[in-house]
């Protein structure tokens, strides 16, 4: 466990598959989870995303919640905000998806959501990692141990919910929707189909060998052939759990999160929707659509990167849409969480009440020219004992003064440092932003 040291991340937990989280680990953490939010009879949604890792850690963590009592739900390939929606549903005490969302292949992770939907707070997470290595936890027998049963109807009632939050008549509208190989594939062509559109699939078997890559939100080259291939009014993206979505205009060009957020914010303060007249973005947030934002009357907040930190500074502000430029968006108003799927179905309603194309929608949302350079790092925290790394941000900052912007962060959830740099071009933009990595490449990098 040396590898994951501080368990819970700021997605769960996440590391290699049978290396750093571990079946062994998995289901420690089912007896911890069970024994701090179970009780007598409590139910647990169990959901996974395709991976090859998939079964093995699942079949740990549901023996784990069994052992201490606690009865699990096996709702198999399921997206994440799935389990978070049928845990409220369905009463459960607890959702738990096994997912490593967009990371690569071989990763996995453990992401836990309350009894109301929402991600567990620091603190419950911070109470089931001091139990993990307690030897005292409940062992029940006979009858009071834990049982397994299969939901297969969990997809059908996530559907049923989903369709009932688009507004607009999709029939004649063509939509190419990249499934990432991931578990978008059970609910994303369903959905579209009863919703009337024409639908396009790609990358939609389950195939976690493949999850992630070269497809879906992580590249999405495929997305766009297809669109303009095919003719198609828009294009739509998932991760491997499908909490996020990113678009394809009509005519190829990307509809990132920033573009999605400004799209939904605009449609809804023009109809008198937007909860207190704010959205809630992070530092990663492009400047341009702040401006944008701001010419309408709209507050932009910004919290740190991470769907967690928005969630939290929605609920300060009473905000009900925020998101990153990932493509990560909460409405706050529909769902407790990322939903890729809510958020497509929110561009559509815009798309269907506005008679717009996206292409005309995204243009609305202006955007300074942004680059990101990512370094894989021996240590994601090291920043903190580089002072090479402070002088080159700082000359950085001198250099674009009030033309852009410059933010170097580590990554929540893997051994990387990411450098963000606005600018007046593109150019400039790739210049600072390489400068500053390169630093940061010769301070912390892994040794080629």
């Amino acid at each position: 466990m040396a590898a994951l040291r501080r368990l819970f991340g700021t997605d769960g937990i996440r590391g290699v598959a049978n290396a750093d989280l571990t079946p062994e680990l998995a289901f420690r953490v089912g007896r911890a989870a069970g024994a701090e939010l179970g009780g007598a009879d409590a139910t647990f949604v169990l959901g996974r995303d395709t991976r090859l890792s998939g079964p093995m850690l699942e079949a740990a963590l549901a023996a784990g919640l069994c052992s201490v009592g606690v009865h699990v739900g096996l709702g198999g390939i399921l997206t994440t905000p799935a389990v978070a929606y049928l845990a409220r549903d369905l009463g459960a005490a607890c959702g738990v998806v096994i997912s490593a969302s967009h990371n690569p292949v071989e990763d996995n992770g453990i992401k836990l959501f309350g009894s109301d939907g929402f991600k567990l707070p620091d603190g419950r997470e911070a109470a089931i990692e001091s139990l993990l290595e307690r030897d005292d936890l409940p062992r029940p027998t006979g009858i009071a141990m834990g049982t397994i049963e299969a939901i297969p109807y969990g997809v059908d009632r996530y559907l049923a919910h989903l369709a009932g939050l688009s507004t607009g008549a999709l029939d004649g509208m063509k939509i190419v929707v990249d499934c990432a190989f991931g578990a978008a594939v059970r609910v994303a062509p369903r959905l579209w189909e009863m919703l009337g559109a024409d639908v396009v699939t790609l990358h939609g078997e389950p195939d976690g060998s493949r999850i992630n890559v070269a497809c879906g939100s992580t590249d999405l080259g495929p997305l766009r052939q297809a669109v303009l291939a095919c003719g198609a009014g828009v294009g739509l993206a998932h991760d491997g759990d499908a909490d996020r979505v990113l678009a394809m205009d009509e005519l190829g060009e990307e509809v990132d999160g920033d573009a999605l957020m400004g799209i939904c914010a605009l449609h809804r303060h023009r109809t008198d929707r937007l909860a207190g007249g704010v959205v809630v973005a992070t530092v990663m947030s492009n400047l341009g659509l702040e401006q944008r934002l701001k010419q309408e009357g709209i507050r932009l907040e910004r919290a740190a990167v991470g769907d967690r930190y928005v969630l939290e500074r929605m609920m300060e502000t009473g905000a009900t849409l925020g998101g990153e430029q990932s493509g990560h968006l909460i409405f706050l108003d529909k769902a407790t969480t990322g939903d890729g799927l809510v958020t497509a179905i929110a561009l559509t309603n815009v798309m269907s009440a506005t008679g717009r194309r996206l292409s005309e929608l995204r243009a609305e949302i202006p955007r300074l020219p942004q680059v990101l350079v990512n370094v894989r790092v021996r240590e994601r925290n090291g920043l903190i004992d580089a002072p090479e790394v402070n002088r080159a941000v700082a000359a950085a900052e001198a250099r674009l003064g009030s033309r852009g912007r410059i933010l170097v962060r580590p990554s929540g959830t893997e051994p990387l440092v990411r450098v963000m740099v606005e600018a007046g071009s593109h150019e400039e933009a790739r210049a600072v932003a390489e400068e500053v990595a390169s630093v940061i490449a010769g301070c912390l990098g892994v040794p080629s």
